[in-house]
């Protein structure tokens, strides 16, 4: 069955999500930047009012490029033994995702290697940082290298369906030692054929939509967008 990850900024759009029938929830701040690191308060309230959709968190301490400093990467060690520690009071599975890039537009092996390591236990996802690597096939061979659980992509396009094919062939790349989660563009109307051009198995998008002026979740969206899902199963 296809898995929906649906991308929220705050604990009130991870419940309408969930409720809505979302697999997963990649939880992050400042979406505006792409997303970074949400509050630990954020995170800790999530895990304990959420009932069932497994829990991704960001840890990226800010915006702009992929260039992880040595400060930085201190920041997001400690942030991944602060997730690690918080209560789970409903055991739902969580885990973290991340990314790094070398100066020359590749993965950066150290920190990442370093960033599984410190997570452990928890599933790491490598985030969209990968579609800005140029060989993507030799990337996923550092990921499988590194432990890496799942890669967040595009196929190095600007959407999910443009980049299908490169999609495809990196899930062939992968088979079943690492996750393809397809993102970029995905919404109810074309999630099918995503699905069929790149094999993918799990989608991830935003459902955004306006609410008292600020951006919030379409819980009639990630509906739709489950429901083609499952129709397509």
């Amino acid at each position: 069955m296809t898995t929906v990850e649906i991308c929220v900024s705050d604990v009130p759009t991870a419940l309408v999500a969930e409720a809505a029938g979302a697999d997963r929830l990649e939880l992050c701040a400042d979406l505006g930047q792409g997303g970074t690191t949400p509050s630990l308060g954020t995170v800790e309230v999530a895990l304990r009012t959420l009932r069932r959709a497994a829990v991704r968190v960001m840890v990226r301490p800010r915006g702009g490029d992929f260039r992880v400093s040595e400060v930085e990467e201190q920041v997001m060690l400690a942030d991944i033994a602060a997730i690690r520690g918080l209560p789970n009071p409903h055991g739902l599975a969580v885990g973290v995702v991340v990314g790094a890039l070398t100066t020359a537009g590749g993965l950066d092996l150290a920190v990442l290697r370093r960033l599984i390591e410190a997570a452990g236990p928890l599933p790491v996802t490598v985030h969209k940082a990968f579609d800005e690597v140029g060989d993507q096939l030799r990337a996923i061979d550092e990921l499988l290298d590194l432990g890496a659980d799942a890669v967040l992509t595009s196929g190095g396009a600007p959407t999910a369906l443009a980049g299908a094919p490169r999609i495809a062939a990196l899930r062939q790349r992968a088979g079943d030692r690492l996750r393809l989660i397809a993102g970029g563009g995905i919404r109810s109307h074309n999630v099918r054929q995503v699905l069929a051009e790149t094999g993918a198995r799990e989608v991830h998008l935003r459902a955004p939509v306006r609410c008292d002026g600020r951006e919030a979740t379409d819980g009639d969206e990630v509906r739709r967008v489950v429901d083609a899902t499952r129709a397509e199963a």
